[in-house]
């Protein structure tokens, strides 16, 4: 690929990037809700996402900090962002890590969710 097309992927992949954060999380408890995405549409959706891996029904991903102070602060903000959305990642946090993962428990696997929460925590850590 020429520099102009490498150039173009990396625009249309951002742009895909917020518009997957700018997104809003959809109801999935009770009532009519979507099944679990195929893990073709979970693959394809991982592509906009920056260092997420996909491990069985769950995407996971680890957050390196420079002291604890910082992933606290992230943390705090991470429980903002899934308070909002009303979707919640399951977290293990260390002295400089965060290690988030979600999956979507009403579906038993991922939804589009999983994958929205994912693009906001990555816009944030962009910060």
């Amino acid at each position: 690929l020429s520099q102009p097309e490498l150039l173009q992927i990396q625009v249309n992949a951002m742009a895909t990037i917020t518009d997957l954060a700018s997104k809003q999380c959809k109801p999935c408890e009770g009532g009519v809700r979507a099944p679990a995405l195929s893990q073709d549409e979970a693959s394809t959706l991982l592509l906009q996402l920056d260092g997420w891996a996909l491990q069985d029904s769950r995407i996971g991903k680890a957050f390196e900090f420079k002291d604890h102070y910082q992933t606290m602060a992230f943390v705090n903000a991470v429980a903002w962002i899934s308070h909002s959305a009303n979707h919640h990642p399951d977290m293990s946090v260390g002295y400089r890590r965060c290690r988030l993962e979600y999956s979507t428990h009403a579906v038993n696997g991922l939804s589009e969710n999983d994958f929205i929460c994912a693009a906001k925590v990555d816009a944030l850590f962009k910060i």
